[in-house]
């Protein structure tokens, strides 16, 4: 294989590729769109609310410019008015704002698929590189920026020419109107004007996030090679996490075989499962699982035990429900209680001269343990 296959991106991006790239918020996302969502929210709520509201403005207005010349001026009046201004000209502009934060919070949830991007937040050292800026500058992605920035002039310019052309032969224009009319004719330029500019903005979002997602395809698409290395790295992680998931279960299996010596019972299978318990009276609450083990490991088990006189007690079903449910280091199940409390008191009475030396090897095990402590 060549140095020129190596280097060049052929590959699809990888699953952890794609994710560790959106970390960074290297992700497509266009300005346009956010401007189109923005604008496309203030039309929906200005053609929902502005007939009502163009009324009441209407008729607010023509109240005040009709008795601004009778009317007095006094301060007491004053608040009053103001209230009025705040409430009639807040009921129209509380839904807008509204309506933009929404559309805002779900184009950017749009873009970025409703997920979070912890690693784009903060600042990126590689950013303030004046020669990675100045090539940035000149590059192909730029010119592409700046195309797309003339689109949208072109775009506006054509909007507003073909709205001015449309309202200029309105009544207003030309003839005397009645206030009431005002109203109703902006209202009709806005929505006008506003819908024309959505379209016109909508083809260039378009445009743009489509760009920007190939850009982005494109920038994560990845060389033979990192894809080798990332099969490896993979691989390696697997093969490391299946070592420490041994070296902890022969961990486990060493301390498991350390308190056997010290338990008052193993309760086998006979040949498949065995469980060490122990149970000291004023400390433990119950019968605690010391050790436990199928085939192998239960055959090593039964054999400390006998090597260290442990009392063995066959019983199948009890011996097979202690290896499900028990866990190590943990009181039996408390459905158990009846069933091992009758296996406890049968080795108690016959195998007295063992649990006399028990209480020693116990101290002597603590007495271990407290200096390997310390």
């Amino acid at each position: 294989m060549s140095e020129a296959d190596k280097d060049s991106k052929t590959e699809m991006p990888s699953e952890k590729r794609l994710s560790e790239a959106f970390e960074k918020g290297q992700f497509a996302k266009s300005a346009e769109l956010q401007v189109v969502a923005t604008l496309a929210a203030m039309l929906g709520v200005i053609g929902f609310f502005l007939s009502a509201s163009t009324r009441e403005i209407t008729s607010m207005a023509t109240l005040v410019w009709s008795e601004l010349n009778a009317a007095p001026l006094r301060s007491d009046a004053l608040p009053v008015q103001l209230t009025e201004c705040i409430r009639v000209y807040g009921g129209v502009l509380l839904p807008v704002m509204v309506g933009v934060v929404i559309a805002t919070l779900l184009m950017g949830g749009f873009q970025s698929g409703f997920r979070m991007a912890p690693k784009a937040i903060g600042l990126k050292f590689e950013n303030l590189d004046f020669i990675k800026g100045f090539g940035r500058v000149f590059s192909k992605d730029s010119l592409v920026k700046s195309g797309i920035d003339m689109l949208k002039l072109v775009a506006l310019g054509l909007v507003l020419w073909i709205g001015t052309r449309s309202l200029v032969s309105d009544p207003i224009f030309v003839s005397p109107i009645e206030a009431g009319y005002l109203g109703e004719f902006l209202r009709r330029a806005t929505l006008a004007f506003f819908s024309k500019i959505v379209l016109a903005l909508g083809i260039v979002a378009a445009i743009s996030y489509s760009y920007e997602k190939f850009k982005t395809h494109q920038d994560l698409m990845m060389t033979r090679q990192e894809v080798k290395d990332e099969h490896k790295q993979a691989e390696g992680d697997a093969q490391t996490k299946a070592a420490m998931k041994r070296m902890g279960r022969r961990l486990m299996q060493k301390q498991m075989l350390a308190a056997v010596p010290t338990a008052d019972v193993i309760i086998t299978n006979p040949t498949h499962y065995a469980v060490a318990l122990k149970y000291e009276r004023g400390r433990d609450q119950a019968p605690m699982v010391l050790a436990k083990g199928e085939n192998q490991f239960a055959r090593r088990i039964k054999a400390l035990g006998a090597q260290h006189q442990v009392p063995l007690v066959e019983n199948k079903p009890v011996a097979r429900m202690l290896y499900a449910l028990g866990k190590v280091g943990e009181p039996i199940p408390n459905n158990l209680y009846q069933a091992v409390a009758g296996i406890l008191a049968f080795v108690y009475r016959t195998h007295r001269l063992y649990f006399h030396e028990l209480k020693m090897r116990r101290a002597i095990a603590e007495g271990a343990a407290t200096r390997r402590a310390a």
